[in-house]
């Protein structure tokens, strides 16, 4: 280990306030994060992390340590991409989590070329529609849609998904094709409830100024998008969705677009990261990259 390693094992104790959750991150053995921490300490002559039987918590010297320690790696790292004899310098490991839609439609299908021009760039990549927690999962970047919530974390705004309405060509032959939301008395939705929490069915639009609501009739609540859309075009009811997700399929005729004066707000999209003085390159190339991939499908504001 060189003499940062102490200080790098320090930080993922802190991020995810469990020895054991960051000895399996950085793939090391319990007792030498232990062992690397309480050295950290003793050189320092300070008690940076205190310790109980449940959880791991900075004290208030810990928590100086880490804001002042996590600007220092980040330079660093920064420092050695300046002298790297790669044209780019990128290296390392980059984990980051988008949601499944936008993996295997938009990024995967392109990952290659990014992969190419980085070749000594690692990337963990994570797919799921929960709410992954950047930090303590230990996340250099996050793709988020809909409002932002964490205060603690850095967005960086890249616009707003165009939201569709459509239905596949089997549903309308058999219930006919709305025309109003009047219309809509007749048609049910498939209902989107990622906690499958009990909430009703509605049908949103926005009228130019805020998002108006109806209740619409649904038999079906799923939780995940891929069953979303899925279930849309096995023609089990009307989905409201992304235009990103479903361009292919409107493209095909495999679904049908209705009601497009009646479309949902559209959806603002954002990156989130870890608030650091200093955010590596490798990350900012990953979001600018994906950022140029989804162009054609945001509107700026």
């Amino acid at each position: 280990m060189n003499k940062l390693d102490p200080i790098r094992i320090f930080l993922k104790v802190a991020e995810l306030e469990s020895f054991s959750g960051a000895a399996q991150q950085l793939g090391l053995p319990n007792t030498t994060v232990s062992a690397n921490v309480r050295e950290l300490e003793e050189d320092f002559g300070v008690r940076l992390l205190q310790r109980t039987t449940r959880r791991v918590k900075l004290t208030q010297e810990g928590a100086a340590f880490y804001a002042r320690s996590r600007d220092l790696l980040d330079e660093f790292d920064e420092l050695g991409a300046m002298f790297d004899g790669d044209s780019d310098g990128l290296t390392g490991r980059l984990r980051v989590d988008l949601t499944v839609g936008i993996a295997a439609k938009i990024v995967l299908p392109r990952l290659k070329e990014f992969m190419a021009r980085h070749p000594r760039l690692e990337i963990n990549l994570s797919t799921t529609d929960r709410r992954v927690d950047v930090v303590r999962e230990g996340f250099d970047c996050v793709l988020r849609s809909g409002p932002l919530a964490d205060s603690s974390l850095v967005a960086r705004p890249l616009g707003s998904y165009r939201m569709v309405n459509c239905a596949s060509p089997g549903y309308l032959a058999e219930f006919g094709t709305p025309r109003t939301l009047a219309d809509l008395a007749k048609h049910c939705i498939v209902h989107y409830d990622a906690l499958l929490g009990g909430s009703a069915p509605v049908w949103e639009w926005f009228d130019g100024e805020r998002t108006q609501v109806a209740p619409v009739g649904g038999m079906l609540t799923v939780n995940g998008t891929a069953c979303y859309e899925a279930a849309c075009r096995a023609g089990l009811g009307l989905i409201q969705v992304p235009d990103v997700g479903i361009r292919a399929y409107l493209d095909s005729g495999e679904l049908v677009e209705v009601l497009p004066d009646f479309r949902p707000e559209p959806m603002p999209v954002a990156f989130v990261y870890p608030s650091r003085r200093y955010v590596p390159a490798r990350t900012l190339a990953f979001m600018e990259w994906v950022q140029e991939l989804l162009a054609p499908y945001l509107d700026p504001h």
